[in-house]
């Protein structure tokens, strides 16, 4: 009995170091550079397991949630309800995994109707301050970082002993409870923290293309340029080409090429200052 007992009792210690523990963040940005009394606030989770972490929006969760049952329920496209995804939109379209075994940053983001993926290859630098404080329940230190241009503040805390956080932030003594940047336009606030099951599979559509930071970002500034090049063939995600009232006949390409980039570069207006500067 005593052995059975043992066996129990290992089980279910594995069972509660198996289980992956869910952080959520408020995110506070300021996209428009030329709006900066425009500000965005949205949830997002950071995912840790054992093996991984998975930093990601949580209306991109939801979003995945309803148009995965869609799909189950064999509706298909027909069944989506247009105006709850458009209440899942988000300014968090990318996601962030981080490989413990590898210590390796993975970044990961839609352009056109493909997933381009690379990994980060700027480490971060922490400088560490003797200085602490308090936020909520938690005794944090405070560190700094220049990231992606900008001054990164953080505050950091033991209690929780993941060397993780949100965004692409990372390698401290503790889990990040509060990371911002010195103008105020970008911060990740933990707000609560519960456990889940596992980490989830975002959904993919389109193709996934691993390729280096730098080219990821020359095909960012394409797409702004001539979004039509990316959309060629539809797919991806992205809804079938309208068709025009009435008569039900295709509307005029020319009309619809029009449309698309007027929308990609007033998209590119509304996020003209983005987290990462250079």
């Amino acid at each position: 009995m005593k052995k059975i007992g043992i066996i129990a009792l290992a089980l279910f210690i594995q069972n509660v170091f198996a289980q992956t523990n869910r952080f959520v963040y408020q995110v506070t940005m300021k996209p428009d550079a030329e709006n900066k009394n425009d500000i965005k606030t949205e949830h997002a989770y950071l995912d840790i397991s054992a093996e991984k972490s998975l930093f990601y929006s949580e209306n991109r969760a939801k979003r995945d949630s309803t148009l995965q049952k869609a799909f189950q329920g064999g509706g298909g496209r027909g069944s989506i309800n247009r105006e709850q995804l458009e209440g899942f939109r988000t300014n968090i379209n990318y996601s962030v995994e981080k490989d413990k075994s590898s210590q390796k940053v993975y970044y990961k983001d839609r352009i056109g109707r493909d997933i381009y993926v690379y990994e980060e290859d700027r480490p971060l630098n922490w400088k560490m301050s003797s200085e602490t404080s308090k936020i909520g329940e938690y005794k944090v230190q405070k560190a700094t970082t220049d990231f992606g241009g900008r001054k990164w503040t953080a505050w950091f805390t033991t209690d929780l002993p993941y060397q993780d956080g949100p965004y692409k932030f990372s390698g401290l003594p503790g889990l990040i409870v509060k990371v911002e940047d010195d103008k105020g336009e970008y911060s990740f606030d933990l707000m609560k923290n519960y456990k889940i099951a596992e980490i989830p599979t975002l959904n993919q559509f389109g193709n996934t293309l691993k390729v280096k930071r730098t080219d990821y970002l020359k095909q960012q500034q394409k797409y702004k340029t001539d979004p039509i090049s990316f959309m060629q063939n539809g797919g991806g995600g992205f809804p079938a080409p309208p068709r025009a009232g009435g008569g039900g006949g295709n509307q005029n390409p020319a009309d619809m090429r029009k449309r698309m980039e007027e929308r990609v570069k007033e998209e590119a207006k509304k996020n003209s200052n983005p987290i990462e500067l250079q």
